[in-house]
């Protein structure tokens, strides 16, 4: 264990060693992509897709060494037993930090099948990280404003075309969808520009969730529902790779999927919009409180 040194010395330790673990990594990784790209029989591509995850796997594991060799934090995790890798998921979990990623990873890692995410379509160019998502086949998604519709309505349901062709793939093989139902970190100034009826989160956004759950809802066994809370709050990645994250909680809770939902038409029909917007306002209202009930028994200011 490393976490003895001085903070900033264990946060340039800790980058070095994730930056060399990507470097190992992802040209492995890369080169099964671009075979699997090339080469036009499926049988061959079916076999390579499950090399690719391999990796992944591999990778993750990999961070989570490096995580244990240079941070000292306790990990306070219940409600992940009991899942299967085998099957498909569809994650959620609210937003903070980008730390939640890791978080994320770490504790499912070979628990459930590797957690796919929706990327925004700029960070594809993220130096090294940017091929493995794309060489994992993350979809990668454009955010666009209201005011940018209005001037080219042509571009509207792009994303949810993207989601529901990514699904598409996700249906091959086991797979979890993650999905932050925020869309966004949680900040206290995007809360109050919100005028969210949450005291721990922003509102929470079905387009996405429900595209998923159309395309896929047959295949999905349950939705993993995960609430993280940083008892000493939500912490930079900086302070997380300089140690400074001495408590994570995490609570996970398989939940039914709403078939009625899945097989709606959330674009065309009110009623199923209106039927996602109460379950998700139920969901939300219980997380809201399991958060500030987790909060307080950690001893966490109140917001």
């Amino acid at each position: 264990m490393l976490n003895f040194l001085p903070a900033p010395l264990i946060g340039v330790l800790a980058s070095l060693l994730l930056a060399i673990n990507c470097l190992f990594w992802v040209p492995i990784l890369l080169l099964f992509a671009i075979l699997r790209l090339l080469i036009p029989l499926p049988l061959i591509r079916k076999a390579l897709g499950p090399v690719t995850l391999f990796i992944a796997e591999a990778w993750i594991s990999c961070n989570s060494g490096w995580m244990a060799l240079t941070q000292r934090c306790q990990w306070d995790v219940q409600g992940i037993d009991g899942l299967d890798y085998r099957k498909w998921y569809l994650v959620n979990s609210n937003h903070q930090s980008w730390v939640d990623i890791l978080v994320l990873q770490h504790i499912f890692n070979r628990r459930i099948p590797l957690l796919k995410f929706f990327i925004k379509q700029e960070l594809i160019w993220v130096p090294v990280m940017g091929l493995a998502w794309w060489a994992l086949d993350f979809p990668f998604m454009r955010r666009h404003s209201e005011e940018f519709l209005k001037k080219h309505p042509e571009m509207r349901g792009k994303d949810q075309e993207t989601t529901r062709k990514a699904c598409e793939k996700f249906a091959q093989m086991p797979t979890s969808v993650m999905n932050f139902l925020e869309g966004t970190r949680f900040t206290p100034g995007k809360q109050q520009r919100q005028q969210s009826p949450y005291r721990h989160l922003l509102k929470p956004k079905a387009g996405g969730f429900a595209t998923a759950l159309n395309a896929m809802g047959d295949k999905f066994n349950a939705i993993v529902d995960v609430t993280i809370v940083y008892p000493q709050g939500a912490p930079s990645f900086w302070h997380f790779m300089c140690g400074k994250m001495p408590r994570v909680v995490v609570r996970a809770r398989q939940l039914p999927v709403p078939h009625d939902l899945a097989n709606g038409d959330y674009a065309g029909d009110p009623a199923v919009r209106q039927g996602y917007s109460d379950w998700m306002r139920e969901l939300w209202q219980y997380k809201d409180r399991q958060i500030g009930e987790l909060q307080q028994q950690a001893g966490t200011p109140r917001r």
